[in-house]
């Protein structure tokens, strides 16, 4: 399926590919969303309804703009007339390379290739680029649609005329960029997830239980969610994925994932998408 010229396109459907795309259909701007899975993309519509109806409960979204045409697809034909693809699968180097270069061979020259990363260096994924200078990173933090700053990573090879275009399309959707250099993890991922590692050592260890050290966080240092409830958001596979980034990278010792948080993924408790993490959810984001 195809949508009309100057659409976004979405890869993937996930927990932040349907975030993303709920905050472009808010800001009126039609969306193709891809995923190889039919029962995925099912869901992901469910998901978005719901979340475009929190949005627009908490006024997180312009009321006076009509909400943007949702198409979904198996394929990424359609990209060929997008305006910007954002690629938002997981956080795999070798899996991103693969449908970044794929897409890249289907849009036309000058479309800027948008890679949502929380710590893949952008230098590595622009190898798998025929024109590097076209491939930008984002880091929208979750939810998208209710935070309203974006990590932008700027590679080595980035383009001036990429980082334009995609700082008027974060303009667009109501989000302020802030841009960095191109580094593992960049700044929030490099900061915010040794920090949650070290507080799940903290339960792991029997210091303190997650409620009490999310607490403290809160009330001693101004936390908003604490660390143990910001990482059910975040997803605990996705946290571990990350942290493995960091570490192969960087060596440092303690972005090595807790074995707290590798038991709970393996027993299926991803956190808030799942309904359970370090917390119990009411329902799940899935």
């Amino acid at each position: 399926m195809t949508t009309a010229a100057m659409h976004l396109t979405v890869l993937g459907a996930g927990v932040m590919g349907t975030s993303i795309t709920t905050l472009a259909l808010g800001h009126g701007l039609p969306v193709e969303l891809v995923d190889v899975d039919e029962e995925k993309l099912t869901k992901a519509r469910a998901a978005i309804e719901r979340q475009l109806r929190m949005a627009q409960l908490m006024a997180a979204l312009p009321a006076d703009v009509r909400r943007g045409e949702l198409v979904t697809s198996v394929d990424s034909e359609g990209a060929a007339g997008s305006v910007a693809v954002i690629e938002a699968i997981t956080e795999d180097a070798g899996l991103k390379a693969k449908v970044l270069a794929e897409v890249a061979a289907a849009v036309r020259p000058g479309t800027p290739l948008i890679t949502n990363t929380s710590s893949i260096p952008i230098a590595e994924l622009a190898t798998a680029v025929p024109r590097p200078e076209e491939l930008i990173g984002t880091h929208f933090m979750n939810p998208p649609y209710l935070i309203t700053t974006v990590e932008v990573i700027r590679g080595p090879q980035t383009g001036d005329r990429t980082l334009a275009s995609v700082r008027s399309l974060l303009t667009e959707l109501g989000r302020q960029a802030i841009v960095v250099r191109d580094a593992p993890g960049f700044v929030t991922s490099r900061v915010l997830h040794p920090m949650i590692n070290d507080a799940i050592r903290i339960v792991h260890d029997g210091t303190a239980s997650a409620e009490d050290v999310d607490a403290l966080m809160q009330g001693c240092l101004g936390h908003p969610t604490g660390p143990l409830r910001t990482a059910d958001l975040i997803g605990l596979d996705n946290l571990a994925d990350s942290l493995w980034v960091l570490l192969q990278r960087t060596g440092d010792e303690g972005c090595r994932p807790c074995p707290l948080l590798l038991d709970l993924i393996e027993r299926g408790d991803l956190g808030r998408k799942t309904g359970r993490g370090f917390y119990h959810y009411e329902e799940s984001l899935q």
